[in-house]
């Protein structure tokens, strides 16, 4: 089976969280889905810009990569170039399932 993998960036607490509760909501650091309307993602040549923009007050330790197979979600995912964002970046217009999550990466 062909997937399309995109990947999110998550604070770990967040993520941990997620997988007790069954729900992510996050967009976002400190941001959800509710709020932003959409889940921001990243293509394997880019997550590393996004942590180091927005991330780089954080240890390793505290972020996971999730890989998440396109496939598997039930919202609509947009490659899209906006605001100031230097290149289009994927966005998942929803929350990020849990069971579409495929792979966790620590951050190193």
């Amino acid at each position: 089976m062909d997937c399309t993998v995109i990947l999110h960036l998550a604070v770990r607490s967040d993520w941990e969280t997620a997988k007790l509760t069954g729900e992510y909501i996050w967009s976002t650091r400190g941001v959800t889905v509710a709020h932003e309307g959409y889940t921001h993602c990243s293509f394997e040549s880019q997550w590393r810009g996004v942590r180091d923009r927005f991330y780089a007050d954080l240890s390793d330790d505290e972020l996971v990569l999730l890989e998440i197979d396109e496939s598997l979600l039930s919202s609509k995912v947009v490659v899209e170039r906006l605001g100031a964002a230097p290149e289009a970046f994927p966005h998942i217009y929803g929350c990020v399932e849990i069971s579409a999550v495929i792979g966790e990466r620590n951050i190193d």
